[in-house]
């Protein structure tokens, strides 16, 4: 993650004296709610799976969530590109390439 990104997200919130209310369990929620904002942005579009006629709102619910995402690692003080490279390693384990290439089914039904 762009250490630059991540310093302007909590000037953001510093400026505003917000940290007090960025506790865990609320951001979980706030990150679980913009998710489905995200979600919504879908609902109904029927054969468009893309909805490329709706980026902008995608981009705008999408970086709702790294938002939020950005603020709990800070406030657990959790390096982000740490958490990240960790969780690919563990799937780099359970998604083996010469098992999972082109493959969608759950790590525990490939053979």
């Amino acid at each position: 993650m762009d250490n630059e990104t991540m310093k302007a997200v909590v000037r953001f919130r510093d400026e505003r004296n917000w940290r007090q209310f960025h506790n865990p369990k609320d951001l979980a929620i706030s990150i679980s709610i913009e998710a489905a904002e995200l979600l919504e942005v879908f609902q109904w579009s029927g054969q468009d799976t893309d909805a490329a006629d709706k980026l902008d709102k995608i981009k705008e619910e999408l970086a709702d969530v790294m938002i939020y995402s950005m603020l709990m690692s800070d406030r657990l003080g959790l390096d982000v590109d740490e958490i990240v490279m960790d969780k690919l390693r563990k799937n780099s384990e359970k998604y083996e390439v010469e098992k999972a290439y082109g493959n969608s089914k759950k790590y525990t039904e490939l053979r």
